[in-house]
């Protein structure tokens, strides 16, 4: 389990978050989505210890997080349960995709990788389905392919709690589903808790078991898609008029319909007619 109390953030003096506060259980998948510049990457490199908070604190298992910069060996000890995927997932490295996945076993290699480790990151690419790029260097691959192979090695690190930002970016539909549904079940099946910014509103509603929408550095609301995903609030939140429809299976479906008429517009508008 993860807790945010009154979690404050900032950043060269401006603040960014402000009084987060929030229970993160685990076997659920926590969306976190927003506008751009919300601070949505901010949380998630907070919570991973990357930056300082600057109130509030963060709880995770038997360690708590307060203001100011942690110390390296709080910082090794806090994230030795987390696997944290950034938005950046580009790779230079002289390195097969193969190799680059067992990374995600660093802290317990030794000079000699053993076929157990070999097979379980092998197992990681299948689930990934991307075992048929093993053995090509890491810097020959789309940025898609790059991604799918920076989640195996997540998925290899056998995390307590998942940390993915904008997992889905560079993927196709078919790739972004693959993943989503690998870190649904990954999730449910081990316990953990995931969390996971996403840009894409109707991919967050079908795979998210509870929402955080951040918007102006507060969180705005949180909870089940079905029950807080609402016309009025996603308008106010991205400044848009949407509609909200539900799929077959009662997941909402935002639909935009363009941007709001202000008010002014619609006095210029009627002064025209």
């Amino acid at each position: 389990m993860i807790r945010l109390n009154d979690v404050a953030i900032s950043r060269g003096g401006q603040p960014i978050l402000r009084t987060v506060s929030a229970t993160l259980e685990p076997g659920l998948v926590h969306a976190v989505i927003g506008p751009n510049g919300a601070g949505k990457t901010t949380l998630l490199r907070a919570l991973f210890g990357e930056l300082p908070l600057s109130a509030g604190a963060i709880e995770l298992g038997g360690h708590r997080m307060g203001p100011g910069r942690p110390t390296s060996a709080f910082r090794k000890a806090w994230r030795d349960t987390l696997a944290y995927m950034p938005q950046d997932n580009s790779a230079d490295l002289a390195m097969t995709v193969l190799e680059v996945v067992v990374l995600g076993r660093l802290g317990r290699l030794q000079f000699h990788v053993d076929d157990e480790t070999l097979e379980a990151a092998m197992a990681r690419l299948e689930a990934t389905g991307i075992a048929h790029l093993a053995n090509r260097a890491i810097g020959s691959l789309s940025g898609g392919q790059r991604q799918m192979a920076m989640f195996a090695q997540v998925l290899m690190r056998d995390p307590l709690a998942m940390l993915l930002d904008e997992p889905v970016s560079a993927l196709d539909l078919k790739h972004q589903i693959t993943l989503l549904d690998v870190v649904r079940d990954e999730t449910r099946a081990k316990h953990r808790v995931t969390v996971v910014v996403l840009h894409d509103l109707n991919l967050a509603c079908r795979y998210a078991d509870n929402l955080l929408i951040v918007a102006g550095g507060t969180l705005r609301a949180s909870g089940p898609a079905r029950s807080l995903v609402t016309a009025d609030l996603i308008g106010s939140v991205y400044g848009v008029a949407v509609e909200v429809l539900h799929d077959s299976v009662g997941s909402p479906v935002v639909q935009p319909l363009g941007r709001p008429v202000t008010s002014a517009a619609r006095m210029n508008q009627m002064a025209a007619e």
